[in-house]
């Protein structure tokens, strides 16, 4: 079985505007053969289309929306499935979880990672074909966005949860893919604890594993005969501001799933760069491409040197949470502590004592109800 698999579908500025002038093929001619000729092919759609009246919920970043036209131009690219668990479905809370659901039911299109509660969210999506059965689970990390028994929103990426679900998938299907939304935005490297959270995940019955959300593209491993791939990129999402940069680069990967070992293709692209759509990269760009992609390779394979690198890239943007951590509120205020002007208020005891109510689980239970009573009391 043949599945292709694509990153954060967003439609926003320029692509938009296309889309509402149902300007779809312009968007994505170049890719769409590569999208239909394939058994099944899903992309991640990064926000809830909101039809009803629906107010943004209370949260930390941006709420995005689009409209059921982004719906039709996702079924016009060729795609059969959407996957939905992701950091911005619960954006506008319920209304808008139900708005996207009932769109792409109605036009016939699947969907896997959200629903009104819990059970819905966590469902397994079942694809057959020519007598062989694939099993997709969609899950991701707890960003504003997680469903309860009561609540709607997106199926978690919880170890334990996720692996009575996968001991489901493996009694139905002869494949189980694990679409997983997680990672460092704008970073090129997995964390070491989503390394270990995949490798377990694989060990437990998983064919393949491939990952979105950090808006950029990162490496793969072959883990077991099973390729775990830490990140595609964005796959159309138009963000100005962000021109020229990692943001317009991604790629589609091909599973051919067998009884021996799954293989994978990378087909990569720009995106939303001077024209908003997706274009394939030329060779000369293809070649620069495999040979970061070997590069970010070596160092996924290499635990000492991912750790390394990581501690690098996560001192390159400590001062974001510095200045989270002082209780300075205004942006005067922050500014003034960012260049310097304002002294830091805490110790380091008080660091450690930080430092002991996330890293310890109990302490970091207490610490997370405590906050919610004080966000929504």
């Amino acid at each position: 079985m043949d599945v292709l698999i694509a990153g954060d579908f967003c439609p926003s500025e320029r692509v938009a505007k296309k889309i509402d002038n149902n300007e779809y093929d312009d968007i994505f001619s170049e890719i769409k053969p590569l999208v239909t000729n394939v058994d099944i092919s899903l992309l991640n759609f990064e926000c809830p289309i909101v039809i009803h009246d629906a107010k943004p919920i209370f949260k930390q970043g941006p709420n995005l929306k689009c409209t059921s036209n982004a719906a039709k131009a996702v079924k016009e690219a060729g795609f059969k499935l959407v996957t939905l668990a992701n950091n911005h479905i619960n954006d506008y809370g319920e209304t808008g979880i139900k708005d996207t659901l009932e769109t792409f039911n109605n036009l016939e299109l699947y969907t896997v990672g959200a629903g009104m509660n819990i059970n819905d969210a966590s469902k397994i999506f079942y694809y057959k074909k020519n007598g062989e059965i694939c099993a997709f689970i969609n899950c991701c990390e707890r960003e504003f966005s997680i469903a309860t028994d009561k609540c709607a929103g997106a199926n978690a990426l919880d170890p334990v949860s996720q692996w009575y679900i996968i001991q489901e998938a493996k009694k139905q299907a002869n494949y189980v893919v694990m679409i997983v939304h997680a990672g460092h935005e704008h970073c090129q490297l997995p964390s070491e604890r989503m390394q270990d959270t995949f490798r377990f995940f694989i060990d437990n019955g998983v064919d393949a594993i491939v990952t979105h959300h950090q808006h950029c593209y990162s490496g793969y491993e072959i883990y077991k005969g099973k390729p775990i791939v830490y990140g595609i990129g964005n796959f159309c999402f138009d963000e100005r501001a962000s021109m020229s940069t990692l943001w317009n680069e991604g790629y589609m990967v091909t599973l051919h799933l067998n009884n021996i070992s799954p293989e994978i293709a990378l087909f990569p692209y720009i995106q939303c760069g001077k024209e908003p759509k997706i274009k394939l990269f030329s060779e000369a760009s293809k070649k620069q491409f495999i040979h970061n992609i070997n590069k970010l390779n070596e160092i996924i394979a290499d635990r000492h040197l991912l750790h390394q690198s990581l501690v690098e890239k996560y001192r390159e943007t400590e001062d974001s949470y510095a200045m989270a951590l002082q209780p300075y509120t205004s942006k005067v205020l922050l500014s003034m502590f960012s260049r310097g002007f304002l002294p830091n208020l805490f110790s380091t005891k008080k660091y450690i004592s930080y430092l002991n109510y996330i890293q310890c689980d109990s302490h970091r239970d207490r610490l997370i109800q405590y906050l919610k009573d004080k966000i929504y009391k």
